[in-house]
């Protein structure tokens, strides 16, 4: 498992996949830290995090759409299957990979609230359970995506599918509060 890791951050950290990835989230993070938190002095980084949310939308598809996808089409998964590994520790280390990749800015992240201390008022408690709260939330989009990744061969449907779900997941509340509420209850009660 921890070769398959390595070989799958190393393909992130080799390619521009997972530097974009960082830098796209830590450059949306500090616009909307420095419009809420330095100019409209607003004391608690959950409003950046929320704020920059919609991010993950784009962000995690391009980290998830090759993962498995790539292996089926190049036929590679394979050589994964006939490992002397388990399917279960194949998919782990992958996965992993990803955590790690959505974890690195999560880790940048716990400087801002040192940030927002040294200029006054913080909430630190907070500040740092919406860190950990975010980095489960990319998480748990990681883990879509890939399960997405594994349903095809190509990296454009499993974007385009991933991208989806997690456009309908994003807009969820508001999908909901357009309903009649007879229908709310109904889709709650399954």
């Amino acid at each position: 498992m921890t070769a398959i890791y390595k070989r799958e951050l190393k393909s992130y950290l080799t390619s521009m996949v997972g530097y974009l990835f960082i830098f796209f989230i830590l450059v949306l993070t500090g616009i909307y830290f420095s419009a809420y938190q330095l100019s409209a002095a607003y004391p608690k980084f959950e409003y950046t995090l929320s704020a920059i949310t919609f991010a993950f939308l784009i962000g995690v598809p391009i980290l998830t759409m090759r993962v498995l996808a790539e292996e089926r089409k190049q036929k590679t998964d394979q050589l994964l299957l006939t490992a002397p590994v388990s399917l279960w520790k194949v998919v782990l280390g992958k996965y992993l990979a990803m955590v790690t990749v959505i974890g690195i800015p999560n880790v940048i992240f716990c400087a801002f609230p040192l940030i927002i201390k040294a200029q006054g008022t913080a909430y630190l408690k907070v500040d740092y359970i919406s860190i950990g709260v975010f980095f489960l939330l990319g998480c748990v989009y990681a883990a879509i995506g890939m399960f997405l990744s594994a349903l095809t061969e190509s990296q454009m449907i499993a974007f385009i599918s991933t991208f989806g779900i997690l456009l309908i997941l994003y807009l969820w509340n508001g999908i909901l509060s357009m309903l009649p509420s007879s229908a709310v209850s109904g889709c709650l009660s399954f």
